[in-house]
């Protein structure tokens, strides 16, 4: 069947639009790149647009040597995976129950996750939970109150409901128990939406910001995202590179220096999102698909 004459002015107008909204997000990140890895002196004089000029590693060997990157670096990188881990594997248990039609408190507990996805504690309150609990200055202040996400939850809940009943009651027959059936069966056919709220998870963790502010006082457990905030809104910067290298001033700029640290930043997820791309819109269409 062919399309209408309005249905293709529709697709040209929709494409182009996407590609609008594309470039605007794509362009400001190829000109932070330019300019990370363009010299100083492109940089002050305002020449580097869209590709580097005067190709120069120095913004990022500064980064490396005169501030706490690595240190801010690892540190997200343990908040991610654990946090990613700890994540999923309450997700699972709280989805896998809940999508078992035999479940008595089914609808009850369901219709209660919902309401926390309107409603919430407030800042203030959960703060002072969260001293009251002895978290102050650790990571658990950050894993515990975000630990599973209600709309990722009832995504695997929606995902679980439509495997087919005949699958898990042949697993039965040959004697699987419970925590089989939802090992060898349930998890391996749910892959794709798992893959998918891995990613979820390890964004939101990877670029986790306030919670660190509130909770964590202790500036070296500070993770990268509050690191490059920092950076981009401190004035002294090139005053605390000085003090590792003084002879080096003039290869560097500040804006050169924060534009690698957005970089590096923001680089794991550029590589970690193609990797999980071809689970992503099949395991969340799955997942919304009902009956």
């Amino acid at each position: 069947m062919k399309d209408t004459k309005g249905e293709k002015l529709f697709f040209v107008f929709n494409y182009f639009m996407l590609c609008i909204v594309g470039l605007s997000c794509l362009l400001p990140l190829i000109h932070t790149l330019s300019v990370s890895l363009s010299d100083a002196h492109a940089v002050r004089s305002g020449f580097v647009s869209l590709w580097p000029s005067g190709f120069s590693l120095e913004s990022y060997k500064s980064l490396i040597s005169g501030t706490p990157v690595v240190r801010a670096f690892q540190n997200s990188l343990l908040i991610t995976v654990v946090g990613v881990v700890l994540s999923m594997v309450f997700t699972v248990m709280a989805a896998y129950p809940l999508a078992r039609k035999s479940f008595y408190l089914r609808r009850f507990l369901t219709l209660a996750i919902v309401f926390t996805m309107l409603f919430s504690g407030g800042i203030i309150p959960t703060f002072l939970l969260i001293k009251e609990l002895g978290l102050i200055n650790s990571y658990w202040s950050i894993w515990l109150p975000g630990l599973v996400s209600a709309y990722n939850m009832l995504v695997l809940k929606s995902f679980l409901e439509n495997i087919p009943a005949e699958i898990e009651e042949a697993a039965r027959i040959d004697g699987c128990s419970e925590l089989g059936l939802l090992t060898r069966i349930v998890l391996p056919l749910s892959l794709p939406v798992i893959a998918a709220l891995t990613l979820f998870y390890g964004v939101h963790y990877w670029n986790i910001f306030m919670s660190v502010l509130l909770y964590i006082q202790n500036v070296e457990m500070h993770n990268l995202t509050v690191m490059v905030q920092q950076m981009v809104n401190s004035q002294s910067l090139l005053i605390e590179i000085n003090k590792q290298q003084p002879d080096d001033l003039s290869d560097i700029t500040p804006e050169g220096i924060k534009s690698a640290g957005i970089i590096v930043m923001v680089l794991p997820m550029l590589i970690v999102y193609p990797l999980l791309q071809k689970y992503f819109v099949k395991g969340v269409m799955i997942g919304a698909i009902k009956g």
